[in-house]
């Protein structure tokens, strides 16, 4: 090889070195980017927040309840009361059966009878609760002397209870039907506004809209009781409260455990919500640090095949530095 020629070797390989070392000064920069991506994608991981499944027993609760008579009273409150040391703040919850309330009863189609502005149900017409009925009347006259003479004061009774539940001062009918089983006659009671306000065919004069019915019967009704101060708790061995003492009256106390499972249900579905999203997030975090890896990997094969190529280039170029020496040399032998 001429000095010319091993010197344009010489160069062409000390620019194809220069190209290998900076090829492989930007694959090292895109691994140490890649590497601070993955590492900001493990550090997302590490501060995802695990969702924990709800305990029955967050959503489980003692109750203690007494009875008074006919009155059930639960516990919904109990405060140790600072200024009387010993005693408690209570408060309850207090429910029982009302025998004489009004309650819904089945509505019937009523007929308006526009001759003389009545109506009637079936056969048997409408009357003014508290008004004095007719001799004709089978309930009025299945009565006995005794009970026509207290009737309307009774009606006047069922009156004052219908304006006091439904808060107004409204009439209203009624007409008595006969349980065909006992032969007892039951009070049915319907608001004169419903009854007039209602929609009639023009057919038949039918009502064509709901209109409520009411009677006499037993409800359930609670009242809560705030505060109660200067009440005395005993307690046994466990700890359970077994015995009340209110205004110097000592009451049993039972004990039942009772569960919100609705609450306890949404819980659950909230649960099952975030860990969907939860596995969702780490499948998606998992599979953008797997394609990550793969550049990577790929990186770090390009590196190794330019660590082989520049190897290569640098044995031949030593190969042709040593030429150009000996070229070098044998010109000053001949010219010495």
């Amino acid at each position: 090889m001429g000095m010319a020629a091993s010197q344009a070797r010489f160069l062409g390989l000390t620019a194809r070195m220069n190209n290998v070392e900076f090829e492989g000064q930007q694959i090292n920069q895109q691994r140490t980017a890649l590497s601070n991506k993955s590492a900001s994608y493990y550090t997302d991981l590490l501060g995802m927040e695990v969702p924990t499944a709800p305990s029955v027993e967050m959503y489980t609760q003692t109750i203690y309840t007494f009875n008074d008579g006919a009155l059930t009273n639960q516990i919904t409150s109990l405060i140790a009361d600072t200024d009387n040391p010993g005693t408690y703040k209570v408060s309850y919850i207090r429910s029982w059966k009302d025998d004489f309330s009004v309650v819904s009863a089945a509505p019937s189609i009523i007929t308006e009878v526009k001759e003389n502005d009545t109506y009637k149900i079936g056969a048997t017409k409408l009357r003014n609760l508290g008004e004095a009925p007719d001799e004709a009347d089978p309930y009025y006259d299945s009565l006995s002397t005794d009970q026509k003479a207290k009737l309307l004061e009774e009606e006047e009774t069922f009156l004052n209870l219908l304006q006091s539940q439904h808060g107004n001062k409204d009439d209203y009918f009624v007409r008595y039907v006969q349980n065909t089983s006992t032969g007892e006659y039951e009070a049915i009671f319907y608001n004169r506004k419903d009854v007039e306000g209602a929609i009639y065919s023009d057919e038949n004069n039918n009502s064509q809209s709901f209109i409520a019915a009411y009677k006499v019967g037993s409800a359930d009704r609670v009242e809560e009781i705030k505060g109660v101060a200067g009440c005395y708790l005993e307690q046994d061995s466990t700890g359970r409260y077994i015995n009340i003492t209110i205004d110097d009256k000592t009451y049993a106390l039972s004990t039942n455990t009772v569960t919100d499972q609705d609450a306890y249900d949404d819980a659950m579905n909230q649960y099952e919500y975030d860990k969907a999203l939860y596995d969702q997030s780490i499948a998606e975090i998992n599979a953008k640090i797997e394609i990550i890896q793969a550049e990577d990997k790929n990186l770090e094969l390009r590196l190794k095949q330019l660590d082989t190529e520049h190897n290569a280039i640098s044995n031949e170029k030593d190969a042709v530095s040593k030429v150009i020496e000996k070229n070098v040399e044998s010109s000053f032998k001949t010219f010495g």
